[in-house]
């Protein structure tokens, strides 16, 4: 186990995009960090860019469709680190834009597992501890086809509309216990989960450091002021007509 002091926070999808971000903009703002992905080469790119010496950036392979990985996660960096500040719900996963019929079973499956069963099991864990230490905070990494339920993304988008109503929920449930709860719904971010799209503008598209600050204004507020919810919008629309 670290040396306690400084804060924790655990960030899930950490090993790219906008995970990756988020991870980086903690660790210049003196967080310690567990990150949780599935691959170790882009955590290990991850632990890079944050400067933070491996004791200091643990690293945790998993996969949050398990059902046994929110646990396995949460009780990892409690044990490592002796205490947890800060979760950052970021993974998510979707197949390729397509009709509700052509998805499978396993991808409707998959969906649901990681943008929203896992969230939820996660801000449980540690809502549970951070409510006896005295207080901490919850970001979940929702998106806008959860408010506008685009076609082509029917399970994707009710699986971030449930993640951003579970978020307002909590955030109501768990203030009085000091645990923030806080939503951060971004648009179209230029990160891989978006694959290559003649329809679409990638300049125009919001950086994933433009969500990472999202959470730095939440972690930074003022006492007695939480930011619950933050939608964030390219400055211009990407998407070309089509």
């Amino acid at each position: 186990m670290s040396a306690p002091g400084k804060p924790v926070a655990v960030v899930t999808g950490a090993g790219r995009g906008i995970g990756q971000a988020i991870a980086v903009e903690l660790a210049r703002g003196g967080y310690r960090l567990c990150l949780a992905a599935r691959t170790r080469e882009q955590l290990e790119e991850t632990r890079a860019a944050s400067g933070l010496a491996p004791v200091d950036s643990l690293i945790v392979l998993l996969d949050l469709a398990e059902a046994p990985a929110p646990a396995a996660l949460i009780e990892t960096a409690l044990a490592h680190y002796g205490r947890l500040d800060v979760l950052i719900n970021n993974a998510g996963w979707a197949p390729p834009r397509r009709a509700l019929v052509k998805i499978s079973e396993a991808e409707q499956d998959r969906m649901l597992a990681v943008n929203l069963r896992a969230p939820i099991a996660l801000t449980r864990l540690a809502a549970a501890h951070m409510l006896k230490a005295g207080g901490g905070a919850i970001i979940n990494v929702a998106s806008t086809a959860g408010l506008r339920s685009p076609a082509m993304e029917s399970i994707y988008a009710a699986a971030k509309a449930g993640l951003i109503a579970f978020s307002r929920s909590c955030f109501s449930e768990l203030r009085e216990g000091a645990v923030r709860v806080s939503v951060v719904i971004p648009g179209l971010v230029d990160t891989g989960l978006i694959p290559p799209n003649k329809h679409l503008d990638r300049a125009l598209m919001l950086k994933p450091a433009a969500v990472a600050h999202a959470v730095h204004q939440i972690l930074t507020a003022p006492p007695g002021a939480c930011p619950a919810e933050i939608v964030i919008e390219p400055a211009r629309n990407p998407e070309r007509s089509r």
